[in-house]
């Protein structure tokens, strides 16, 4: 465990001292900004609309609100993850550290653990981001804060499983940008299995649409926290980290 903490604090390091982590958070709360601001005047036009109409009931700011722009920053996470995870290994390959990793006491599992953590708790630092648009909501309005928590927790589970895929992807290649591209790549096919089950109801379709991201977050979105998209986000996460681990084990053998 305490290699694990000395990899990813390294890490860690090593992202906050170059232009990564910073470019990637001024990104996200730009964009993830407007995103919040135009549900939010949607918001108000709307229910300024229903007042001027004599329409008494209340909208759901969680409805009009939270749940656009956590969709939306899901979507985001589509192109954030790719920066952060195609350094990993890529560039532990391109300046032959890689070797000293490889044949180091450390073992293989703490090695990945550690690069997969450190991207996972920048991910989560980033996501924290949009929590400070979110949290104008409660000096005027009063959003559930139940299901706000449950969808941060669909983005981290998200964002976890597709960092996994993008570790191993950075893994089999010592270009960064080659391994930036394969994850976007994956990760977006991974996005849009679910657009299967609009035209097929078979049996593969039905597979292909339980394989999707995206199919498994809508849950966290609404707030409904469903243990079967948990096991599905724990299942890619193990996927990914396994496949990495098969991959540094032959790389450790041609050591």
């Amino acid at each position: 465990m305490n290699n694990i903490l000395i990899l990813c604090r390294k890490e860690l390091k090593s992202y906050f001292a170059s232009p990564i982590a910073y470019g990637l958070m001024a990104f996200f709360a730009l964009v993830c900004g407007y995103f919040f601001y135009a549900a939010t005047a949607i918001f108000v036009m709307r229910s300024t609309d229903m007042m001027m109409m004599g329409r008494g009931m209340p909208m759901d700011v969680n409805e009009w609100v939270v749940r656009p722009v956590m969709m939306n920053v899901s979507v985001i996470g589509l192109f954030i993850i790719p920066m952060i995870t195609m350094r990993l290994f890529a560039e532990e390959k391109k300046t032959g550290t890689i070797e000293l990793l490889a044949t180091s006491p450390i073992r293989d599992l703490e090695i990945i653990t550690g690069k997969w953590l450190a991207a996972v708790i920048l991910f989560l630092c980033i996501l924290l981001i949009s929590a400070l648009d979110l949290s104008i909501l409660f000096l005027y309005g009063k959003p559930e804060w139940r299901p706000i928590l449950i969808s941060y927790l669909g983005l981290l589970l998200q964002g976890s499983c597709l960092l996994a895929i993008g570790t191993f992807i950075s893994n089999t290649t010592r270009n960064q940008i080659i391994a930036g591209v394969g994850t976007f790549a994956i990760c977006l096919m991974l996005w849009v299995l679910d657009w299967v089950a609009a035209y097929s109801t078979t049996a593969t379709g039905k597979v292909l649409a339980y394989l999707s991201v995206m199919g498994h977050f809508e849950s966290f979105a609404k707030g409904v926290l469903d243990t079967k998209d948990v096991v599905y986000y724990a299942s890619v996460i193990f996927f990914g980290l396994f496949l990495t681990a098969r991959s540094m084990e032959s790389l450790r053998w041609r050591a």
